[in-house]
């Protein structure tokens, strides 16, 4: 039976590797056969080593359910531990192959949109001039996903914000900055023509592209709007894609509330095709920050570039 001391035992009586990779593929597939299959071997032999686990643990780790077998809480909670060690593993062979390759590394990164031009990407260039031999995944999404990835192990790190409820003895968080929100409209919209200073009631002529009624960004800009006395704006399509609010705007006289990072970088030159609308709502979107799975230390090559993001200037 596990006792208060049993995290000084599990070892001693005969917990393996292979039962830890097997718990992890476990909790990633929920399903035996095909956290089989994600391992490289056959049904009977997981099972023989699920037998394994539960005698050395004295308890089942998984159960039969409505939809066939899934794991106990007990299963849960060493699948989560065994999902850490792997990933500490991972991370443990690539520091040796950094090393011995001198220098060559990967890194995985993820950001939300503002971010990832205003920090990531002057990175990214620094990193290149000084380590041409270092490539890099960049991940551009919210950051509720962001954070499903670090902790699936497919991130090493990401520029984000803390999704609400997250424990935090899981990931750790690091302020870094906040991000003031600019509105942007296509080249000739007819704000852009109006010789007069823009009253914030006119842009409540036009539809408004934003993110769905959870996001931080959308919630902080209708705060903002209810704080002004203004009614919510029309929003036909919410979306959370970049590229596609770009395309609505394109096509139409709606305007975008984005990040003053995204919207300087798709309205600098004359042929940009955006532009900056001259109002400013006071919108300031709350801090986002360096987030990294908690008390676990990044390969040597994901650590500098961690390093640079964090240092380097944002062009506001």
């Amino acid at each position: 039976m596990i006792g208060p001391r049993s995290s000084d035992t599990l070892l001693r009586r005969g917990l393996k590797l292979s039962h830890l990779r097997l718990l992890a593929a476990l909790g990633e597939a929920g399903q035996l056969t095909q956290a089989a299959a994600a391992i490289g071997v056959t049904q009977p032999a997981a099972s023989r080593q699920v037998a394994e686990i539960e005698r050395i643990i004295g308890h089942p780790v998984h159960e039969r359910t409505g939809r066939g077998v899934g794991l106990t809480a007990i299963g849960r909670a060493l699948a989560t531990r065994a999902a850490r060690v792997r990933m500490e593993l991972d991370d443990a062979a690539r520091d040796l192959a950094e090393i011995a390759s001198g220098g060559v590394g990967h890194v995985r990164i993820g950001a939300v949109t503002g971010p990832a031009l205003d920090r990531v990407l002057p990175a990214l260039h620094s990193e290149n001039l000084r380590h041409p031999n270092v490539t890099v995944e960049v991940v551009v999404s919210p950051s509720d996903l962001l954070c499903e990835q670090l902790l699936a192990g497919r991130l090493d790190f990401a520029v984000g914000r803390l999704p609400d409820g997250l424990q935090s003895e899981v990931l750790a968080f690091a302020a870094m900055e906040s991000e003031p929100v600019a509105l942007i409209a296509r080249h000739g919209h007819p704000l852009l023509r109006k010789p007069d200073p823009l009253h914030a009631a006119q842009l409540l002529a036009y539809d408004w592209v934003m993110p769905g009624p959870d996001n931080l960004l959308t919630r902080t800009v209708l705060a903002r709007l209810q704080g002004l006395g203004l009614p919510r704006p029309t929003q036909r399509v919410l979306t959370a894609s970049f590229l596609l609010t770009l395309a609505l705007l394109q096509q139409s006289d709606a305007i975008a509330a984005v990040s003053l990072a995204s919207a300087k970088q798709f309205t600098s030159g004359a042929e940009a095709g955006f532009d900056l609308l001259p109002i400013d709502l006071g919108v300031i979107v709350e801090p986002y920050g360096m987030i990294t799975r908690a008390r676990v230390s990044l390969p040597p090559t994901s650590q500098r570039l961690c390093d640079l993001i964090r240092q380097a200037m944002p062009g506001r």
